[in-house]
C-alpha cells in the first residue's frame, strides 16, 4: 500500500530530476554563449585571424542571406536527404548482420577477422572506389554514410547481444522456446539500450561520411559548400556550413534521445 510518505518522497525524486534538466541545460546554453562570445571577441581583437576563422556576426549574416534567397535550404535539404537515408540503411543493415552473426555460430568465428579488419580499414579511402561503381550521384554518397557507419554497428550490436544475460536464455530454452524465439523474446528487447547508443554515434558517423562523399562528388550539399569556400577562400562559407551541420546533427541526436524515452516507456 502506497503512504502518503511514499507519495512525498516520490514527488520529491521528480522535482530533483527537473531540478537537474535545467541545471544541465542551463550550463549547456551558457557553455555555448561563452563559446559564440569568446569567438566574437577573439576575431574583432585580432587574437585569431578573422579572415580564417570568421566571426559569428558574419556567419548570422551569411546565413541569413543565403536563408533569403533559398540558396542555403536547397543545400540543407540535398545534405539531410542524403545524411537520414545513409543513417538509416547503415543502421538497420548493421543490425541484421549483428543478427545473422549471433543466429550462428560458425558464421561468427569465420567473419570476426574480416569485421576486425574491415573496421581498421579506412572507410574514406573507399570512396573514390564507391564513386567508380555507383557513379556520380546521390547513391555513392548515401553509401559513403552508411558504409561508415554499418562495421560499427554490427560490432557493438553483436557485442551487445552476446552480453545478454544468459539465465534469460535458460528459462525461455527450458519451456522449449526455439531459436527466433529466445531472440525475439529475450535477447532483441535486452540489447534495445546498446541499440540507441548505437544510434547515437551513428547521427555522427552518417555526417561525416555524407559529407566526406560531398567533398568527392557533389554540385550541392553542405560539403559541397566547405569545398567551395575553400577554393574560392571564403572561409565565412566554410564556418557557415560547418554551424548548419553542427545544428542540425544536434537535432538528429535529440530526436534520438525522444525516441530511446518512448522505447523505455513502452518496453516497460
Amino acid at each position: 500500500m502506497v503512504t502518503k510518505s511514499d507519495h512525498h518522497l516520490f514527488e520529491k525524486y521528480k522535482n530533483q530530476l527537473k531540478s537537474e534538466k535545467k541545471i544541465v541545460f542551463a550550463w549547456q546554453i551558457s557553455i555555448l554563449v561563452a563559446f559564440f562570445g569568446l569567438w566574437e571577441m577573439a576575431s574583432r581583437l585580432y587574437w585569431i585571424d578573422p579572415l580564417i576563422f570568421s566571426s559569428p556576426t558574419r556567419v548570422l549574416d551569411l546565413l541569413v542571406n543565403r536563408f533569403a534567397n533559398g540558396s542555403m535550404i536547397t543545400h540543407i535539404q540535398v545534405t539531410l536527404f542524403e545524411t537520414v537515408l545513409g543513417f538509416i540503411i547503415g543502421t538497420v543493415v548493421g543490425i541484421v548482420i549483428a543478427t545473422l552473426l549471433w543466429s550462428s555460430r560458425r558464421f561468427a568465428r569465420i567473419m570476426d577477422p574480416f569485421l576486425v579488419i574491415m573496421n581498421a580499414m579506412p572507410k574514406v579511402a573507399l570512396g573514390p572506389i564507391i564513386i567508380v561503381a555507383l557513379g556520380p550521384g546521390y547513391l555513392s554518397i548515401i553509401m559513403m554514410g552508411a558504409i561508415i557507419s554499418v562495421i560499427i554497428t554490427t560490432l557493438v550490436v553483436y557485442s551487445g547481444f552476446n552480453e545478454v544475460d544468459p539465465n534469460y536464455e535458460k528459462v525461455l530454452i527450458s519451456f522449449g522456446a526455439t531459436r527466433w524465439q529466445l531472440f525475439k523474446e529475450a535477447i532483441f528487447p535486452a540489447t534495445l539500450p546498446v541499440m540507441i547508443s548505437t544510434l547515437k554515434v551513428n547521427v555522427g558517423l552518417s555526417w561525416v561520411g555524407v559529407i566526406i562523399g560531398e567533398f568527392l562528388v557533389s554540385t550541392q550539399g553542405l560539403g559541397y559548400l566547405i569545398i567551395y569556400g575553400f577554393q574560392v577562400f571564403d572561409f565565412t562559407l566554410v564556418m557557415s556550413s560547418l554551424v548548419v551541420i553542427a545544428i542540425f546533427a544536434a537535432i538528429m541526436y535529440k530526436l534520438i534521445e525522444k525516441l530511446e524515452k518512448w522505447l523505455i516507456k513502452h518496453s516497460t
